[in-house]
């Protein structure tokens, strides 16, 4: 619920902060006193639209918070936290207008986009008010409304996984149907590219080890002799390791007699036969790879050039020539498989189309059965609200033909306000007033239905008075018990009927009169008495009229 709103710099409002509690709060004032603009400054902190004029005259830029305290299952935290946006605490929502018409948007601190706060914001808080038609004339929050009114849950879930399986089994079939089609027109090219590369049986990097093979081969001839002439000059006639040899046995027999001079020099001489040696092993392999049947290099070029071809006329490098033999034999098989595939796919179609229409159809009945009972509980609510005589619809078109991934349903409130006339949709058949009190009954009944936390009433009591008032007044009271509501309202019958009462008013800025704020001041026994006698009686308050006002607080008591 809203638990507390802080307004600074907007149009009238230049410093106000206001601490709401559970149960029915109301905000009264006359005509003018900035009721609507307290209101707009809350429809700015829920994602509303913004409006530099909005900004007090004089000020660089406004802004209004508003602060929440709700489960931490709401989906208003978990919008928050797929927004990356931490929701230990109360959410704190912040809109900062700016005088240009700019604005930005916070919550919990953290900056978001107005999308985000609009979604969070809608979780938390539905405004209604005489010309609000927001949950009234779209029918697809009414399916939403009817489902949540019934429980349906469950069934409108199961009816969603139906459909995605329907949806995924028609595509499969499709994009094989297509594949079929594709590999029918080709089946030829592909017969025959299947043989040609199974005939040439293409390895991958199988082309870069012949390209190497065969440099290595063209260059031998030109290598070779200056190998064998390093090779003779390490090991052969003219090999320096027996003589370096000999040395090392000669300063062998003498380290005895000085070994601090002569161990050094055998130590290297070891060394440089190691590495000599090591250099005619490298020389060997060499000379051994330079040795080549010129056969080998002709059956190397025979099968480089043949890879490079293949590659050429499909398109593709040479080291993908064996994938995409594999994707031609897999077309290949799809065409030779592809009927017993084909049938298969459709068959799994078929039974998903079965398993849809099963969970669709259970959910009709489901939503039929919902509509006839949430038609008799909005009804009961009618005649005390001066609708009597008028009629309350719901609308159920159904499409079997559809899978829609919310059933075949389309779903419409409708009214009839008088006997004998033409049934239609609420917006277009009901008058400003009829409306608000239609919508009003919807509430009271589909109070533990989903609706959001906080419920505002914007003047819903206007036109209306007396028995009426009163009857909104307790449906208001009723629904409070469920849910936070707050209303602004002009009846007396409603007011009475508040746990907490706001009153709203203009007053001159340290005693000047050419510059006034809104201010809102909470109202308690006496003061509030007075205010309703106000209500009641207009600018003279007389003893007669207090005297009505506590009657309204003491009946509305009990």
């Amino acid at each position: 619920m809203l638990i507390q709103l802080a307004i600074r710099d907007i149009v009238l409002i230049d410093r106000l902060e206001l601490h709401f509690h559970e149960g029915l709060s109301v905000l009264t004032g006359e005509t003018g006193a900035g009721k609507s603009i307290l209101l707009d400054a809350f429809a700015l902190a829920l994602g509303g639209r913004g409006d530099g004029s909005l900004v007090r005259h004089g000020e660089s830029q406004g802004q209004v918070t508003a602060v929440f305290d709700c489960p931490m299952e709401h989906p208003g935290r978990r919008i928050a936290r797929e927004a990356d946006i931490d929701v230990d605490g109360d959410l704190i929502l912040r809109r900062v207008q700016l005088a240009d018409g700019r604005t930005r948007a916070f919550v919990n601190d953290q900056p978001v986009s107005v999308q985000v706060l609009k979604a969070i914001g809608g979780t938390l808080v539905e405004i209604h008010g005489q010309h609000d038609d927001r949950a009234l004339v779209d029918p697809v929050s009414h399916r939403a409304i009817l489902d949540a009114f019934g429980g349906l849950s469950g069934e409108v879930q199961a009816v969603a996984e139906a459909a995605r399986r329907v949806r995924d089994a028609r595509a499969a079939l499709q994009e094989h149907r297509s594949r079929i089609e594709k590999a029918r027109k080709e089946a030829d090219f592909l017969r025959h590219a299947v043989e040609e590369l199974t005939a040439l049986n293409p390895q991958a990097g199988e082309e870069e080890a012949l390209a190497e093979r065969r440099v290595v081969m063209m260059q031998s001839e030109k290598i070779a002799q200056d190998l064998n002439e390093a090779y003779e000059a390490v090991a052969g006639t003219a090999s320096p390791i027996p003589e370096l040899s000999a040395a090392v046995r000669k300063l062998e027999r003498r380290g005895a007699q000085a070994p601090a001079l002569v161990e050094p020099s055998v130590r290297a001489l070891d060394a440089a036969l190691v590495a000599i040696d090591e250099a005619r092993a490298a020389l060997e392999e060499a000379i051994r790879a330079t040795e080549y049947n010129p056969r080998e290099l002709e059956q190397t070029e025979e099968r480089l050039f043949a890879l490079r071809a293949a590659a050429r006329k499909y398109d593709v490098p040479a080291d993908e020539l064996a994938a995409l033999r594999q994707r031609f034999e897999g077309d290949v098989a799809a065409i030779d498989a592809g009927e017993e595939h084909l049938a298969g796919l459709e068959k799994v179609l078929k039974e998903a189309d079965q398993a849809y229409l099963a969970a669709a159809r259970k959910l009709s009945k489901g939503r039929r059965n919902a509509a006839q009972a949430l038609d008799a509980a909005v009804q009961a609510e009618l005649p005390p609200l001066k609708l009597e005589r008028a009629r309350f619809i719901t609308e159920i078109q159904t499409d079997e033909a559809s899978r829609d991934p919310a059933g075949f349903e389309r779903v419409e409130f409708w009214a009839q306000t008088n006997p004998g006339t033409r049934p239609g949709p609420l917006l277009k058949v009901a008058s400003g007033g009829e409306l608000s009190r239609f919508m009003l009954a919807l509430k009271v009944v589909l109070a533990d239905k989903g609706s959001a936390p906080t419920l505002v009433f914007d003047e819903i009591d206007t036109g209306v008075g007396g028995a009426v008032a009163d009857a909104i007044g307790q449906r208001l009271a009723r629904l409070a018990e469920r849910v936070q509501v707050m209303a602004v309202t002009h009846a007396p019958q409603v007011a009475a009927r508040a746990k907490s009462h706001f009153l709203i008013a203009k007053e001159g800025i340290n005693g000047a009169e050419d510059r006034v704020a809104t201010r809102v001041v909470p109202l308690e026994a006496a003061p509030r008495r007075e205010e309703i006698a106000r209500m009641l009686a207009g600018a003279t308050i007389t003893e007669e009229a207090r005297a009505a006002a506590a009657r309204l607080l003491e009946a509305a008591a009990h």
